[in-house]
């Protein structure tokens, strides 16, 4: 293995279809047209010197070391900034391009401190490499570091002589080793485009600031790491690099956190990963990345890891560790030992969209082949089904219909119950970076994100509905599109069923759907509404990004079919820069999903009713699949309290932690005779365990995850397993002490297995995705190389579907005794439940769960900011602290989920979608008054949790 080396071509690649020919010392080469002379110097195999040109960013032109001469032209221009043309002849080595490279370098070489042999980026220096290409071997000027002492003492404000910012827990800032070449600020700009870079002062004493002299942590520096990767020297360095020296091999995988998917270069020293630095070449990231990838990966070897298997009796012993075979053959023996006494439904499994494809499809292959009942849940359920449903009954497919690049050719983006620069952090850059080119937004949400309104971007319209009316809100669009003609026919006539559109026409033009009848229970003014629907419906491609804020309510599944309505009634899907658009929460619910992990569908979303379809596995497996649905989560904890549920097997998922009723969740797991926790670290659901089966990180396995456009990405072991097994080695080993004769030696052979009965996945090979990069699905005889855009020529249905919407109001309603509506959702430096990003730095940004109130509601309790407030529902109670802000409008209350200190879903209710059981997290009537402290529930289940983890001491 080596470190693997990406090209840095200059500046960006041009997207014109025309090319041009121009002559390179002698050298002929075509590029197209708009190219920059430096990168088409480059494809020809000629690197011209530079140092603030790379091609993350839009040329500059300030470090004068790019210069060129160019026959017929006077002076030396800089080819960073220089656009070629047909016939161009360029010459980038002469003698006085020499002469003045040298010259230019020496200034730099002047202002810079000369300890190349003890600085952290030694051998990864651009400064010290440029010095190398351009042939420096003197310097006439002197480095001022003689007066360095002298000059702190004197409170000098030279960056010379300034200490460096340490404040920021990943990476630190040198001043003294700044050439002002502006990559990192440019690189805030264009890639990331927080804007909290700038360069301060003049001449010698300018120097990159973050904000107003402010240090990296006090900024708005959102620690996404573009500036650190724009850096030609140590002036912006990890420091881990700093701390354990530069990498000497790398390897491409895929980051674990959410459904952007991006592509990483894990850059290794031994078997210790050094830094996460984005993949270039990676399709989903471009070579971007966010706060969470980039740095947070240190729960891989956080001391409270568990790397043996754990046994005890009863939950109120401590845990015992044993041996693997000793641990596998507790488990199975349990397992067994219920099925002969409750029969062979009374045990399951539930999955993770944490774990790989081919993990998944073997936890849901155990529940039917080993297990032999349906009895296979997943989180995805408990955030996306509703996709699934919605986008299936409409378009016939159970997936976003793009891939996130198509963004780049949206005219009108609508986000609706998403948050994409907390959530999706590295997508939204991505549509901020389209959004600042022009195009247009509307943001549908009872928050005020970040998207309303920020630098240099603004939402043309703040959809800031009641939570619960998503429904009544999408129809009320639709309403003002069919009844002010703005729906586009010839699309809906050639591809769309027309006998269903003209009943769903008739539906929707009813009075009572309009804008202004909706108002009073919405809370959005009726010419907001229609202002936005003639917007989405005239203002060119129009796109929908939508989240957990429209799937995680009893409609939820309704809102999807009425966002699917109002795409097929403008015309905009089936080509770039339009559709539909799922942004998945973690990085493999996708994939969760695809691999059969719901207990009515086998792989590829089909029903288990269909006998075609069970026989395909059937003479696969060998065993006969049962026709019959299996429980899903609730039904299993419900079972489990009725006594005839009584065992569970639970692969890298935290349901006490993350499902909704924490008191009905606990009382379910309570009742089983054997919990098996398959995880990193001793989680809230392992405090009701009998087994502990250790779990191995993304960093070391293989396997592939899909993320939310459909791409399938390799992920590739970095390093050994610290347990001693990967995932599905553990998943195969129980299975075989179940009586199994599972024989895989790869996750390649899994994901052929999977290929060969699956046909969305038919042509999904590692061969192919190690050629491609990646591929997305449908990857199939008609889509060999996959399918970037869906329902190109038609929906995978045939005909779409026009689906009434009727909206149903919640059961969950606020009144006297609860008057305000709690939603919930994410953060940027966290992740889902927290067990990994909590067990990093990122706690220095999100330490607790706080509760967002705004002022007019907490004046009227008393309350202020950071008050501990008690959150009551009529299911539960939690304390926590109080952040008074106008984010979240009057009556309505916000907080996060990613501490098991705050409990949030003790607070959620049962209530979920009327198709797929999802449920209901973004509506729970709630009452806030101020609280000394924790509540007696908080308390006395901090004391459960410390009883659960005691681990006896090893002989």
């Amino acid at each position: 293995m080596s470190l693997i080396k990406e090209t840095d071509y200059g500046t960006p690649t041009s997207r014109s279809q025309e090319t041009v020919t121009l002559t390179v010392d002698g050298f002929d080469v075509t590029v197209p047209a708009g190219t920059s002379v430096m990168r088409a110097s480059m494809e020809a195999g000629i690197q011209i010197p530079k140092l603030c040109a790379t091609d993350m960013v839009d040329a500059f032109g300030s470090c004068r070391l790019c210069l060129v001469e160019i026959e017929g032209r006077r002076g030396t221009p800089a080819s960073c900034t220089t656009p070629v043309e047909d016939g161009m002849v360029v010459r980038t080595q002469t003698g006085r391009l020499k002469d003045l490279r040298r010259g230019v370098m020496e200034l730099y070489i002047s202002d810079h401190p000369l300890d190349c042999l003890t600085c952290a980026a030694n051998g990864d220096c651009e400064l010290q490499d440029m010095a190398g290409a351009v042939g420096l071997r003197d310097v006439r000027y002197g480095y001022e570091g003689a007066g360095h002492v002298t000059a702190r003492q004197n409170g000098e404000d030279n960056p010379r002589y300034m200490p460096k910012d340490e404040t920021n827990p990943y990476f630190t800032y040198d001043p003294s080793k700044c050439i002002v070449c502006s990559r990192c600020v440019r690189a805030c700009e264009e890639v990331q485009g927080t804007f909290a870079l700038t360069i301060e002062g003049r001449g010698f004493e300018s120097r990159v600031s973050p904000g107003m002299s402010e240090s990296f942590l006090a900024s708005e520096c959102v620690s996404c790491g573009a500036c650190v990767q724009a850096c030609p020297t140590a002036t912006l360095q990890e420091k881990s690099v700093i701390e354990i020296g530069q990498p000497e091999h790398s390897v491409v995988t895929t980051c674990a956190y959410c459904g952007v998917g991006c592509s990483f270069k894990a850059e290794m020293r031994g078997d210790e990963l050094v830094r996460m630095v984005p993949y270039k070449d990676g399709k989903a990231n471009a070579g971007h990345s966010c706060v969470k990838g980039r740095f947070a990966y240190g729960y891989a070897s956080h001391r409270d890891r568990i790397l043996n298997p754990m046994i005890r009796d009863s939950i109120d012993q401590p845990w015992r560790e044993v041996s693997w075979d000793e641990a596998l053959g507790f488990a199975a023996s349990r397992l067994r030992g219920i099925q002969e006494a409750h029969g062979k439904e009374a045990i399951g499994v539930i999955t993770s969209s944490r774990c790989t494809n081919e993990e998944t499809f073997l936890v849901q292959k155990l529940a039917r082949a080993v297990f032999g009942n349906n009895n296979t849940d997943t989180c995805a359920r408990v955030c996306h089904s509703p996709t699934g449903y919605g986008l299936g009954q409409t378009f016939g497919t159970s997936a976003g219909t793009q891939d996130f690049e198509s963004v780049e050719r949206a005219d009108v983006v609508v986000v609706i119950g998403a948050n994409p620069t907390d959530g999706h952090p590295v997508f939204g850059s991505r549509l901020k970076k389209r959004l600042r080119q022009g195009a247009r937004l509307i943001v549908i949400d009872p928050r005020r994100i970040d998207l309303v309104k920020s630098p240099h971007i603004a939402a043309a319209h703040h959809l800031a509905l009641r939570p619960g009316t998503n429904v009544a809100v999408v129809t009320a669009l639709a309403h003002v599109i069919v009844t002010e003609g703005l729906h586009d026919e010839t699309f809906i006539r050639e591809r769309c069923d027309w006998e269903e559109f003209q009943d769903y026409a008739e539906f929707v033009a009813d009075p009572a759907h309009s804008p202004e009848a909706v108002e009073a229970l919405t809370g959005v003014p009726a010419a907001e509404m229609r202002a936005a629907a003639r917007l989405y419906a005239q203002g060119g491609n129009g796109a929908i990004y939508y989240g957990l804020g429209v799937t995680e309510h009893s409609q939820g599944s309704t809102t999807v079919i009425g966002i699917a309505n109002l795409a097929m009634l403008t015309g905009n899907i089936g080509r770039p820069g339009v559709g539909v658009n799922p942004l998945r929460g973690q990085n493999n619910v996708q994939g969760s999903c695809d691999m059969g992990s719901f207990p009515h569908e086998l792989p590829g979303y089909r029903h288990v009713k269909n006998a075609d379809v069970r026989a395909i596995y059937e003479a696969t497996w060998g065993v006969e699949i049962s026709p019959e649905p299996g429980l899903r989560i609730p039904n299993m904890l419900d079972a489990a309290v009725d006594g005839t549920f009584r065992g569970l097997y639970v692969q890298g998922e935290d349901i006490l932690q993350s499902d909704p009723d924490t008191k009905h969740v606990s009382a379910g797991l309570a009742a089983m005779d054997c919990v098996i926790v398959h995880d990193l670290f001793l989680n809230e659901t392992a405090n009701y365990a009998h087994v502990f089966l250790p779990g191995s990180t993304f960093l070391e396995k293989d396997g592939t995850f899909t993320n939310a456009e459909r791409r399938i990405n390799r992920v590739r072991k970095v390093m050994a397993p610290r347990n001693g097994y990967a995932d599905w080695e553990v998943t195969q080993l129980l299975a075989n002490a179940m009586g199994a004769n599972w024989n895989y030696t790869h996750p390649r052979e899994i994901m052929a297995e999977i290929a060969a009965t699956t046909p969305s996945f038919a042509n999904v090979t590692y061969k192919l995705l190690e050629e491609m990069g990646s591929v997305q699905w449908p990857c199939n005889d008609a889509n060999p190389e996959g399918a970037p855009v869906m329902h190109v020529d038609g929906f995978v249905r045939g005909r779409g579907r026009f689906i009434r919407t009727d909206y149903v109001a919640t059961d969950e309603r606020a009144g006297p005794r609860f008057p305000l509506l709690l939603t919930t959702g994410r953060i940027l430096s966290q992740y889902n439940v927290g067990a990994q990003t909590r067990r990093t730095d990122n706690v220095v940004w999100h330490s607790e769960d706080v509760l967002e109130i705004n002022p007019h509601d907490a004046e009227l309790r008393g309350v202020k900011d950071g008050d501990w407030v008690k959150l009551a529902s009529r299911s539960g109670e939690t304390s926590l602290r109080a952040r008074i802000t106008d984010r979240v409008s009057p009556g309505v209350v916000y907080t996060t989920f990613h501490h098991p200190g705050t409990q949030a879903n003790v607070i959620t209710t049962d209530y979920s979608d009327w198709a797929t059981n999802c449920p209901e997290y973004k509506v729970t009537a709630v009452q806030v008054s101020r609280s000394n402290g924790p509540t007696d529930w908080q308390e006395e289940y901090e004391r459960l949790s410390a009883r659960s983890r005691r681990i006896e001491a090893a002989e």
